[in-house]
């Protein structure tokens, strides 16, 4: 397969007449299926993240893990993504595409059959992570195919499958992983990835042509960039995933953790400024399109990790819903994409790329804005609209936003560009949830506290509440008075620290609000993608 000029956007779709784009070169059936089956790689990367999450409850009784130690079983796949993602493009070099790629792939199958087989929390922490470090390869190598092997004009079909992965994996992981556990046991969330899995690795033995490796590169590589940069983001994402639940800088580990973390991270930095052949090429954020992209796409993590993770947290807590009960309602924002992201090429075709991406952020922060005033009997029927209008909002957003960011990139630089754009949302991603559940702490404790002042025995309210609490326990077969008087109390606080639960989920859905705005402002930054010149830098 030739390697064709990786230009990213369509003409058409950044609104070019049409005498100004070049004829679209044909694509052969063959790269076709290459980019097909590496986009269903990146799929089931990411959908392994939320499927397990769904069903994280279930895995931890299983294999005996306490609920501070089983969130290791996430956070280990989550370090082992985050830092593989850039390495990829090297990685790539290295060993050629086709053998990389399939070599992962065999790998994260195994893997994941085997983390079905885990006996304890040790091995299955172990696992989760090597599984991570495979799957991780699948999410920039699927993004790489799309912007080198496809022609300019094709290349927004290429990036709406992308979407699939980037937008609605998330959004349905929650309800496949609910609906096998409820109904065949946790086991299946990852046996689920087997079938799927065999034929991706069929269609990349097929399609992917054989290249010779480069082993020599690894002389060359950039081992200090390599070594502080898995250094810094392992240390700054076990920061992020433990810092709530540790009390952040008041623990010893996680104020170690962010020194290192800082001083790896800038460390890493200065060397990728300074080396004459960096591991990621970082001079590409100063364009103007990829730098304001990043951006937008680091707040779109936020935002779509961030709902996918508050949305079970309140459903399961306030409203006592199980997995698969959960995974019906979030359906409603991944449904909807499955029917849009096709359509999105043939909009960038009509329309400026830079409209569709602003019309979805306004529609997914709407659908965030649509939350903030949620009341007890808020639940499922409630929230379909806001979870349609968000499943709307993200579908428009992922493929035009990528395809923006990225116009011009050179074929020498579509690995950094690749591995740069999809750690940022993972970034992005983990960032939000740690700041959704501080902010969750700490806004329960304030509506709480405010909430108690009101809740006084000054108040006749009060008091007719807690006499007609006091009866219902003496009427329900509770025979000493105080005790029954003490049920009361008791069921007082619970009802006001529910309330107090529900304005916070509340806060949580302005907080995302409010990122998704800030990236519809960087969005006002971007210029046509066409428009762009390799090299601009301004």
């Amino acid at each position: 397969m030739s390697t064709l000029q990786p230009a990213l956007n369509a003409a058409s779709a950044a609104g070019i007449p049409a005498r100004a784009a070049p004829a679209t070169p044909a694509v052969s059936a063959k790269t076709w299926i290459a980019v097909i089956g590496a986009t269903l790689g990146a799929f089931m990367a990411v959908l392994n993240i939320q499927i397990v999450n769904a069903s994280l409850a279930d895995i931890q009784g299983a294999i005996g893990a306490g609920i501070d130690d089983g969130g290791w079983i996430s956070t280990s796949y989550l370090i082992a993504e985050i830092v593989v993602i850039p390495l990829s493009g090297w990685l790539a070099q290295v060993f050629s595409i086709r053998i990389y790629l399939l070599t992962n792939a065999v790998l994260f199958l195994i893997l994941s059959a085997a983390c079905a087989l885990a006996q304890d929390l040790p091995q299955m922490i172990v696992l989760r992570a090597v599984q991570g470090f495979t799957g991780g390869v699948l999410i920039p190598m699927a993004f790489t195919l799309i912007i080198t092997l496809l022609p300019r004009g094709k290349q927004p079909v290429g990036l709406a499958l992308f979407a699939l992965s980037a937008t609605f994996a998330p959004a349905i992981g929650p309800t496949i992983g609910g609906y096998l556990t409820e109904n065949f046991g946790w086991q299946y969330i990852f046996y689920v990835n087997v079938v799927p899995g065999a034929i991706m690795v069929g269609m990349l033995w097929y399609a992917l042509d054989a290249k010779p490796m480069k082993l020599s590169l690894l002389r060359e590589g950039d081992w200090a960039g390599i070594i502080t940069m898995a250094i810094g983001l392992s240390a700054l994402q076990t920061v992020l995933e433990e810092g709530n639940k540790d009390d952040w800088f008041g623990s010893p580990f996680i104020v170690k953790l962010s020194v290192i973390a800082a001083v790896a991270l800038t460390a890493f930095l200065i060397i990728e400024l300074t080396v004459k052949k960096p591991l990621l090429n970082l001079r590409l954020l100063v364009r103007r399109n990829f730098g304001f992209g990043m951006l937008a796409n680091f707040l779109l993590g936020i935002a779509l990790y961030g709902s996918v993770f508050i949305l079970p947290q309140y459903l399961a807590r306030i409203q006592g819903y199980n997995a698969e009960q959960i995974g019906m309602v979030l359906a409603w924002t991944g449904l909807p994409q499955l029917l849009l992201i096709p359509l999105v090429p043939r909009l960038m075709q009509k329309l400026d790329a830079r409209l569709i991406i602003g019309v979805g952020f306004v529609l997914f922060a709407a659908s965030n804005f649509m939350n903030i005033y949620m009341t007890g009997n808020y639940a499922a029927d409630q929230l379909l609209w806001p979870n349609v209008v968000r499943a709307i909002g993200q579908a428009l957003v992922m493929a035009p936003l990528s395809a923006v960011a990225t116009s011009g990139i050179e074929p020498e630089n579509a690995g950094s560009a690749s591995g740069l754009f999809n750690m940022m949302r993972n970034l992005g991603g983990a960032v939000g949830i740690a700041l959704l559940q501080t902010l969750l702490t700490k806004r329960e404790q304030y509506h709480s506290n405010v909430l108690m002042q009101s809740v006084s025995l000054f108040e006749q309210a009060t008091r007719t509440r807690l006499e007609q609490l006091t009866q219902y326990f003496v009427n329900h077969g509770i025979l000493d008075r105080a005790d029954a008087s003490h049920r009361a109390y008791v069921a007082i606080g619970h009802i006001v620290q529910k309330q107090a639960y529900i304005l916070a989920f509340s806060d949580t859905f302005y907080l995302l609000g409010v990122a998704l705005i800030v990236a519809l402002i960087a969005t006002l930054f971007l210029k046509k993608a066409g428009h762009a010149s390799a090299g601009s830098a301004h």
